[in-house]
């Protein structure tokens, strides 16, 4: 079982070696594209063991739980390791006609492939501190791609990118020491018992409430974002898409792993904070992309506004709300990843990424425009695409709840969100570009061409694909929302216990009500 577990894991990091070897040959790209495929492949038999049996945890070195390294599966894990692994591969294919050698030359490919190890890790790992070393691996991996290049716009960003993190990593690392000298454990199923045998709840609380900031600051929540917006628009198309279709959804997933595992003694408290924090992260987000002129600035705004909807689904904490966490995620890593490829593309032609600079798209490169209009519409949650179903489990769990001023904010948002794409679309698209030119995919060669579209057009099936045949997913998600709301199976497996299998076939309808 432990290979199962680790070779998503370990491929990434031999695919880095061996790219980093063949850094100064055209091969190390190609390298980098067939461990990415590797690790996807890693990824579905993963996911195939889980489906199978629930959960599947192995323990390293053999050391037993709690004492050493776990690597655990659940579905949430599962699903989150196979659309990374997907992400890598459309990312590591895309950069084949994005990259410029010099950056090939640099460790480009090396240090994707590192990142990629990084977040799967993040998504694997039992284990709060092994939790803070993943979160080190990302760090000091996308902060090399994020200066890669040495201009002065990317240190600048490259500063505040990293000086924000490793206050996020000085919380996160507090409030490990501290929940391990209350608990004298650091497993995350050992610690869901544990803290239920905290005298001191408060102080608890209080810990709660440094492990949300941190990983808040990791998630780009509201008022922990600013880091983003002014980062994700200076490295290479390549860097932002990755970036945007990851990083801050390792901080949405540590957060739903952390509340409802672990932090759940303190509901009233803990999730209505997350409520407000939702709420004002949508808000913000979005007014933040309705201000902006620049494509990727953009979208990068509106990643703050989306991860408001994840954290939504954490905050009202019932079946059906974190049935659209999951479902968001996932819908979401797809969509955002696929727009800033669109936007590299549309960058390549025109010219620019300022919308006053670029125009003519649609007349130039229609199959461009309908790849953009479909994640586009997803994002803003137009039926029958993924996003609308992302959104309408997310609104309807508020209503249930009698959340009405939080499903107004929602619905508000979703607006403001078509308001945004649509600008981009007149801009961008539809008005004539103002050199008088038409920018067409026929300028582009053959093989950058075939490279750069190929990616962006599985990205927009798959989106299509999930919007017009939702049920095999809402079940997925279904049981990932069961687990997450009664933990046994994970904990009995982590913890070497004889699991009953039939813990996680209940649908999420016939969970026991959750209240605040």
């Amino acid at each position: 079982m432990s290979w199962y577990l680790a070779t998503p894991i370990i491929l990434p990091f031999a695919t880095a070696v061996l790219a980093f070897l063949f850094r100064n040959t055209p091969e190390g790209r190609y390298i980098s594209v067939a461990g990415s495929f590797g690790t996807l492949i890693a990824a579905v038999i993963l996911m195939g063991q889980v489906l199978d049996q629930g959960v599947v945890a192995a323990q390293m070195g053999g050391w037993p739980a709690p004492f050493g390294i776990t690597l655990v599966a659940d579905y949430l894990s599962a699903v989150m390791v196979v659309i990374t692994a997907i992400t890598g591969l459309a990312v590591a294919v895309y950069s084949i006609g994005d990259i410029t050698e010099r950056m090939d030359q640099l460790g480009f490919h090396a240090l994707f492939q590192v990142l990629i190890a990084g977040v799967t890790g993040a998504f694997l790992t039992g284990d709060l501190f092994n939790l803070y070393v993943w979160f080190e691996v990302m760090l000091i991996s996308s902060f090399g791609l994020l200066v890669l290049g040495g201009s002065k716009q990317q240190l600048d960003a490259g500063i505040k990118y990293v000086t924000l993190n490793l206050i996020s990593t000085i919380l996160f690392l507090s409030g490990i020491g501290l929940l391990y000298g209350m608990t004298g454990t650091l497993n995350m199923a050992d610690l869901a018992g544990s803290v239920d045998r905290i005298q001191d709840q408060g102080t608890l609380t209080v810990i709660a409430t440094m492990f949300l900031i941190g990983f808040g600051v990791k998630a780009a929540v509201f008022p922990l974002f600013f880091w983003l917006p002014a980062s994700y628009h200076t490295p290479s198309f390549a860097v932002s898409a990755v970036f945007a279709g990851l990083l801050t959804k390792v901080g949405v997933y540590a957060l739903i792993r952390m509340f409802t595992l672990v932090f759940d003694t303190d509901v009233a408290f803990t999730h209505t904070l997350l409520l407000w924090i939702a709420g004002f992260t949508m808000v913000t987000g979005v007014l933040g992309a309705a201000a902006q002129t620049d494509f990727r600035k953009i979208l990068s705004f509106h990643i703050v506004s989306q991860i408001g909807y994840m954290v939504l689904g954490l905050a009202l904490f019932t079946p059906l709300a974190l049935v659209g966490a999951v479902f968001y995620l996932v819908h979401h890593i797809i969509v955002k990843a696929n727009l800033f490829l669109i936007a590299g593309v549309a960058q390549r032609i025109s010219g620019s990424t300022e919308l006053g600079a670029i125009g003519g798209l649609y007349k130039g490169a229609p199959f461009l425009a309908l790849l953009f209009l479909i994640p586009a519409f997803s994002l803003a949650g137009f039926p029958p695409l993924s996003g609308f179903w992302a959104k309408y489990v997310l609104v309807k769990a508020a209503l249930e709840v009698e959340g009405w001023v939080i499903a107004g904010v929602a619905l508000a948002v979703g607006l403001l969100t078509i308001y945004s794409m649509t600008k981009i679309w007149g801009q961008a698209f539809w008005k004539p570009h103002p050199e008088g030119y038409v920018p067409t995919l026929a300028t582009l060669p053959a093989g950058q061409k075939l490279a750069l579209m190929t990616p962006i057009t599985a990205l927009a099936i798959m989106t299509v694909l999930i919007g017009v045949f939702p049920q095999p997913f809402v079940s997925f998600a279904e049981t990932s929302a069961a687990q997450l709301l009664d933990p046994t199976l994970y904990i009995e497996t982590v913890l070497r216990l004889n699991a009953p299998l039939d813990a996680i076939t209940a649908p999420a309808t016939a969970l026991p009500e959750v209240t605040q």
